[in-house]
Formats: structure tokens, sequence, C-alpha cells
């Protein structure tokens, strides 16, 4: 029908009166962490139901009329409805965590992400990125946060995967119908839709909102394919993670730039912005330039005003990993944009580099955001330490375990990834207060109480459900390829359920080594050939397009998968999604993960089986290395690096093979005379106690809160307050602090000249220090102590603020206090002087410090 005008109209299903809560369930995406709301939605219709990747919205517009005439006669449903209409209408009304802790914080927080996972059928996420950020919006809700979710409304999502006959991954990518989404228009109070722009070379990019409402919380997805655009426009928001490095600026524009554009046209300008990773790093650009527009401010005024309410989370353990756009390009798309801003292309470089005299530096998103956020952090600890290395640069004078970037670490919604009966056995043993409070060791400390036969048997009804859908997907796979008809009918005879299954499934990168196991090909061969205590494998994942390295793992997985010996033990389930994640941490008996440490940032996959009976076997990296306590799981090596990265696969794929060998085969298949494996059902146990109430997204999103969130808005309106006094005397004080500071100098230090002391005493330390035109008070003179190492530096230093006393002499000023020994060992001390501002999130966010 090309030239012709087209109008459309939508159709929506004719819902009986009595039906209407399923309307409103439908639309809230609470449904998909409560089990008892997908078992109402697949009452209507299971196979319809599970066809149509779990969405009540397709499945309502997809049932017949004749069924929703039963169902308005079937007493049963009704009650069903009713009680979970009801749990959903108290669930939004009741006292929540944020309101009993921070009721005077009138914050409202922005949660910027390119990619939110929050269920299968709202395929707007690619992986653990986003389905962390999903999980984060999920406890935000559950505890009652002022939060809202941005992102992009991709027309074509990720893409959907499938293996050609040589195992090499293809991808698809099949347009979303935004009429089956969850989805409502925004618009305005005159009925219109809301419309905001963002600026492009010579032209403006219209945008319009559309809205996910998560629980209590609101998502806003912004979207370029409407009319108002050119047609190559109109695509900019098709593909997550498509396109080239064009593609990608524009995206991030869109969800910065665009973002806080959307939230101030609503009315919802946050108080607070958290940027998920440095594709919204942007978010800060357009705060601060509306700013300067609205209040008449210069850059360096509304900088502090912004950074004071802005967080960063970083992700990214290697720099190649990090988005960084060639200057000629950011010119090219912000030349404009940041004319008014008074601000000149040298100093809108310098915010995106680490050196901003260096030339050949490009424009980094990741420095762009930590030179904007006033709290940054790692992912998990071990992460938290490698960003501090990483960019180190940023704050030169500062060892690297000082540097200002903070860690927490991840979570997963324990609620979403949890098997229905295991919920049903935690609140038989645990109570129903394990679903408000996930982190009370308390509660979990009940697990004890679970007789062993009925946790084992829970478990063993979700390996069962894997085992099923394995061979399903199998059968559709081998169907797909062609193969002949006795295969696909050998697919029935596929995997074992009884048989112990470890699971890997994750993106694939190379550094993830998921072809890591079968390195001892003859070893793995004995094991998955056992008549006795067979083992057997599931893989599942998919490569970024463009990372050939990830589709040749890919495929090496798949043709080891082919092989006569593994054929009946070893699966790879092609089109990794949330629908396929779930039916693998609620069956699987061991977790196998085995990236290069310390590449893996945290990863979350391992977190999700741990309330389902699963137990991790994992390098020790990300979040296990805070996990693992010697007896809720195993640990494939000691914690150790390597630069011979040939040398690291073959000492860990040893180890990894004796661990099989010899621990965990043998502890699986040690049965009691009522066929129970006790100690394997011992060490389930320790790892639900010890790692469910930890590694939660509740927890998570409360340290955000406490460490993040409340801070910042309090930072921000204290700087907002009195038309922005307090963010124009920061200004003024950086700008003199930087212009004096090279005046400061420590003069001399005194402290005892014996070089032996005894556990338990001290000893005094002064030092003078010229000020130049700063007062004592305007700065902090520590001394900084702690163990050498054998290059005779302080790693890990500890700090005394030392306190002027009183004997100064015009600039000069003298300091004075004492270190206590506590412990013995081979100690130094060095003495620094950083400025002070009540305003600053930290002393060392200026980056200045004077060594002595």
């Amino acid at each position: 029908m090309a030239g012709r005008s087209i109008r459309p109209y939508t159709v929506l299903p004719r819902l009986p009166d009595r039906l209407r809560p399923l309307q409103t369930l439908a639309y809230n995406l609470w449904w998909c962490w409560n089990a008892d709301a997908v078992a109402l939605f697949r009452r209507i219709n299971p196979d319809l139901f599970e066809a149509l990747d779990h969405s009540p919205i397709r499945l309502l517009g997809a049932t017949d009329q004749s069924r929703f005439e039963e169902l308005e006669r079937d007493d049963g449903f009704l009650a069903h409805m009713d009680r979970v209409a009801a749990a959903l209408d108290h669930y939004l009304n009741a006292p929540t965590w944020y309101q009993d802790r921070h009721a005077g914080d009138e914050a409202r927080i922005a949660y910027f992400s390119a990619e939110f996972g929050i269920h299968e059928s709202v395929p707007v996420y690619s992986g653990g990125l986003g389905v962390l950020a999903g999980d984060h919006l999920k406890s935000a809700s559950d505890l009652g946060l002022p939060l809202m979710g941005v992102t992009l409304m991709y027309r074509e999502g990720y893409f959907r995967q499938y293996l050609n006959v040589d195992g090499w991954q293809q991808e698809r990518y099949p347009e979303n119908d935004f009429f089956t989404l969850p989805l409502t228009l925004e618009v305005g109070k005159d009925g219109a839709p809301i419309i905001v722009t963002v600026p492009l070379p010579g032209r403006e990019l219209a945008l319009k909102v559309w809205h996910i409402q998560v629980g209590r919380v609101p998502l806003y997805l912004l979207d370029a394919n409407i009319p108002q655009n050119k047609p190559e426009d109109r695509g900019i928001t098709a593909q997550l993670y498509g396109g080239d490095h064009h593609t990608r600026i524009q995206q991030e524009i869109i969800l910065g730039i665009g973002g806080i554009r959307a939230l101030r046209a609503m009315g919802k300008m946050p108080t607070v912005c958290h940027m998920n990773e440095g594709h919204a790093a942007f978010t800060g650009l357009e705060r601060i330039r509306l700013l300067i527009e609205e209040h008449e401010l210069d850059f360096a005024t509304a900088y502090e005003a912004v950074k004071a309410g802005t967080c960063f989370t970083t992700h990214t353990p290697v720099p190649a990993g990090n988005d960084a756009f060639p200057v000629q390009m950011i010119e090219q798309y912000l030349g404009e944009y940041m004319a008014g801003m008074g601000i000149d292309r040298g100093g809108l470089v310098a915010l995106g580099r680490q050196h901003p005299a260096n030339e050949q530096e490009p424009f980094g998103m990741t420095v762009l955001a930590l030179k904007l956020a006033n709290v940054s952090n790692g992912v998990s600890k071990l992460h938290g330490s490698v960003s501090r290395r990483m960019w180190k640069e940023l704050w030169p004078e500062l060892p690297a375990s000082e540097v200002p970037i903070t860690s927490i670490t991840n979570g997963v919604h324990t609620q979403s990834w949890l098997a229905p009966e295991f919920a049903q056995l935690y609140d038989r043993y645990l109570g129903i207060q394990w679903e408000e409070r996930p982190t009370d060791f308390a509660i979990w400390k009940r697990v004890e109480q679970i007789p062993d036969g009925e946790l084992w048997r829970t478990h063993e009804r979700g390996r069962e459900r894997l085992v099923a859908l394995a061979r399903t997907r199998l059968r559709a796979q081998l169907k797909r390829r062609g193969a002949p008809p006795s295969e696909v009918e050998a697919a029935d005879e596929v995997l074992d359920p009884d048989a112990l299954t470890i699971g890997f499934a994750r993106r694939f990168a190379t550094y993830k080594r998921g072809d890591l196991i079968f390195r001892n090909a003859e070893r793995i061969m004995e094991l998955v050939a056992s008549k006795d205590r067979p083992v057997q494998f599931i893989f599942s994942g998919k490569a970024h397009p463009q990372d050939r390295g990830g589709k040749e793992l890919i495929q090496r997985v798949f043709q080891q998968s082919r092989k006569s010996e593994f054929r009946k033990r070893v699966v790879f389930i092609e089109d990794y999604d949330m629908s396929v994640a779930r039916y693998l941490v609620q069956g699987v008996d061991v977790w196998l993960n085995n990236p290069r440490r310390p590449l893996e940032a945290s990863g979350t996959s391992g977190m999700k089986i741990c309330g389902n009976g699963g137990l991790n076997l994992s390098i020790l990296d990300g979040w296990w290395v805070e996990g693992y306590d010697g007896d809720n799981g195993w640990a494939i090596g000691a914690g150790e690096e390597y630069t011979d990265l040939q040398y690291q696969d073959e000492v860990e794929s040893r180890a990894l093979m004796d661990l099989l060998e010899q621990d965990i085969v043998p502890t699986f298949y040690k049965r009691d005379a009522n066929g129970l494996p006790r100690e394997w059902i011992r060490r389930m146990k320790r790892s639900v106690m010890s790692l469910v109430p930890v590694f939660n997204t509740n927890r998570m999103v409360e340290q955000y809160t406490e460490t993040c969130y409340v801070p910042s808005h309090r930072r921000a309106a204290a700087l907002s307050a009195n038309q922005l006094a307090g963010a124009k005397e920061l200004a003024t004080w950086r700008r003199r602090v930087s212009s004096e500071w090279p005046q400061v100098r420590v003069e001399s230090v005194e402290a005892p000249t014996a070089d032996t002391l005894r556990v338990g005493g001290s000893f005094p330390v002064k030092v003078r220090v010229n000020l130049g035109s700063f007062k004592p008070e305007d700065v902090e003179v520590q001394l900084c102590h702690g163990v050498l190492d054998a290059l005779g530096d302080i790693a890990d230093p500890k700090t005394v603020a030392l306190a002027a006393n009183g004997g100064s002499s015009g600039a000069s000023v003298l300091f004075a206090g004492e270190v206590s020994c506590r412990s013995s060992g081979q100690f130094g001390f060095g003495v620094r002087v950083l400025p002070k501002n009540q305003y600053l999130a930290h002393l060392f966010e200026p980056g200045l410090v004077t060594w002595g």
C-alpha cells in the first residue's frame, strides 16, 4: 500500500465488566514477581500464555470472547482474580521502608539505564546490565522509593538468536508491537501526546514518551519512531546496542538529554539522578544547561548544584568496555548545544578526558560521569578496587586505595527468580515475612528447620521442569535446522531428570570462557558417560552481534554438544532470555562460572540459583569473592591472577575437573537409606542462609539509598537553597582553591626519632604547614599511616586528622596529633594537606593534595 494514506486504529479486547481487574493487573508489571498473579493469567489459557512469552496483554488480546464468558461464570477463577487484585491494592497502599526511614526527605530519584530487563514479555534488555536495572526497579518499588526509571523504547529491542547447522550465531530482529506491550502513552493536560526534542547536527529530533508501571515505580521510555522525524532518524531507537558510533552517541543523547527533558515536560524533574553506566552521562550536561537557562548562572555554579545531586555506577572492569567517542564527534553533536552554556571547546573536552591536555585521548563517557557525580561506585568489592586502579589518573596525588570510587555489590530481586514451589516452602517454614524482609538473617536461619526430604523434592521438581524445557527447545531447534526425523525424536531422550545438572548461561564473551570445561575432553567424557554417577551440562547465552570471539565460543560449545559422546548429556539452548534463565536458575544443581579474574565486575546469574537450592562453582571473581565461605559452594582456585592466559586456562580447567571428580560428583551421589544426599542438602541450606539475605536487590537498593540517594538529595538541596547561594559559594571556593592551592606547603614534620615502638603505645606528631592565603578551617591536615609493603609504600593507609594547636606565625600554622600502635610490624607514615568545604561529598573530590 505504498503511497496510500494509512489511517491507524487500535482494537482492544472487550472484557466483561466483572473481569476488568485483569486489565489493571496486566498493565502493572507487579504481576510478574507475584506467583499468584502469574498463576491467574496462566489459568486463562496455559498453552497460549506459554506461546505468547507469558504476556498478559497479548493473552487478553488473543483469547476468544467465549472464554471470557466462561471465566465470568467461573466462581473459582473470580475468587482467584479478586484475591490477586486485592493483593496488588494492598501492595500499592501499604507502608514502606522508605516512608519509615526517610519521610522528611522530599527526594525525587531518576534512574537512567540504556536497558531494563523486567520480564521477557517486554524485550528492551540484552543481558545482565538490563536485568540488574529491572531488579533495581522492583526492589525500589518494594521499598517505596520515590524513584523513576528512564530508558529508550526500542522498536526491535535486542536480537533474537538462532544457530545454523555449524553452530554459528545468527541474528534476527522482530519488531515489538507496542500495542501488545503494557505501555501507556504520556499525554499533557490537553490530552495530546507529550513530545520533547533533542539537538542533533542541523536538526531537532522529536521524541514520544511511553510509560510502563512497575509496582509503585514508573519506567519512562523515549521513542524516536514518530512521523515528525525523518525516516533515517526514526530508526535511531530501533535496536539496543545496534548500529555504529553515530547511532550510539545519538542514543546516548536521547537517553541523557532527552530523558531529562521528558521528565521536565511531565513535571517530574528529579532532585537526584543515578547514571547506570556511562551511557547516561549526558544527563548532567542537560541539567547544567537548564540551571543556567532558568537562573542565569555561570557554568561553574550550575556544575556544583548538579554534581551534588548526581550518582554514578560503573559496571565495566576493562578500559575498552567503556564508551569513548572521537573529540571531533563530540564537537559535531554537542558544539552548538554547549555554546550557550558559558563553556568553550576546551572546557567541554576536558570533562571527558583523564588528561585534558592530551589531544590524542578520546572523550570518555565514564570519565564524564565520574566528573559529574558526587558519589561513584563499582558493583562488588573487588570491582570497586579494580575501578579505583583504572581511574586513578583522575586523582593522581592519591594512592589507588583512596580513589573516591566506593562499591555497592549487586543483588537480585529474590521473588522474581524464585520457583513458586520454593516460595510456598519458605512460606511454610520461614513465615510470610521473608518476602517483605529478604535481608533478615534471622528469618533465613529458619531454613535449617525445613526437612531434608521436603527441600530435596522441591528442588528436584525444578530440575525436572528444566530437563523438559531443554528437550522441547532442542526438538524445535533440530526441526528448524532440518535435522532428520530420527534425530528430532531422539531429543526426547536427551538429559536425565535425576542426573547432576550443571548450568552455564550468560553473555558469551571470550573472558567468560564458556568452553573451559571441554579443555580436558577425556576427563569430562568419563563424567558424562558414567552410568552410576552421570553429569550433564546445559549451556545458553548470546554473543554481541559484532563479537566474533564470542560467536566462536558458542560455536565450539555447540560442536562439542553434537559429538556422539556428549549428545545426550550436553545441550545448548538457543535464544537465551529471562524465561530460559528462570528455568535454568530454578533447575540446575550447580551453576558454573569461570571468568578470567578480575574481569567479572560482579555477575548476578549465580545469585539467582541460591534461593532455589542450587550451588555455585565459580572462580573467586566478582560477587563470589564476598559470597564464598568455604561451605556454601565451591571455589575454582584461590583468587590468583595470571599474565599467561594459556597457562591460566590449563591450571584452572584442571582445578575445575578436580573439584568435579573428587568433591562435587561424589557428594551429589552419596545417598542415605532414604535416597537423600544429606551432605549436599546441608550445603544447600548453608547457601540459602548465607547468600540469599545478602545478595538481593532490597539490600542493594537500601545501600544506594543510604550511601548515594539521600546524601546526594540533601547536598543538592543545601546548595540550591536561597537562590543557589551554596552552589555559588562552592563554585567561588573551587576557583580560589584551584588558583591558590600551590601556595600550600608542608614546612616541617616532627616525630620521635626512635624507630622501635611498643604495641599499645602511641607517638606524637607535629606538622607545620604554610597555608598561604588559607585559614586552618579551610584545610584538613592528615597523617596517613599503615603497614609498609615490599616497595616501601603504604598499600592501605589509615588516616588521623591533625588539629591546629594555636602555634601559628602568619601563614605558617602548627598542627598536632598522635598515632596509636595497635599491632606489631613494619609501619610508615606520611603527611598531607587537603582542601575542606562543608558542601563536598568527600575531601578527595577536588583532586588537590599536598604531601610533605
